[in-house]
């Protein structure tokens, strides 16, 4: 999938991922440092990881515009080192209400968010 991600602080200047795995086990998106850096994103604060072999990952993480398939959403993303994968994750996929279809693996729309109802 391809993922285009822009500074809030600088609009208009945008880098795009191409092929970005999507993993819905990851709760944040990872994008590559040295894209990050090049828009001028901050590193705000940082995040400890779990690895699936019980190693201990730190990371900075910034904010972001993530767009994919015509819909936008700021987010919460990881500064990746070199090394790590690039990854699209389960908060970038809801806050863009996109789902995956489980027989075909493709995003679709979610549908209607959810609301809570007036009383």
């Amino acid at each position: 999938m391809d993922v285009e991600i822009e500074n809030p602080a600088r609009p208009g200047e945008k880098r795009t991922l191409r092929s970005v795995l999507v993993d819905t086990g990851a709760e944040l998106s990872w994008f590559p440092a040295d894209v990050l850096e090049s828009l001028g994103v901050k590193r705000n604060t940082t995040w400890r990881f779990r690895q699936a072999d019980g190693t201990i990952l730190e990371r900075w993480t910034g904010t972001v515009v993530i767009s994919v398939a015509g819909k936008r959403a700021g987010d919460e993303v990881v500064f990746g080192e070199p090394g790590d994968l690039v990854l699209f994750g389960s908060r970038s996929l809801e806050g863009l209400n996109f789902r995956i279809e489980p027989v075909t693996k493709r995003l679709v729309d979610a549908g209607p968010a959810p609301a809570a109802a007036a009383a």
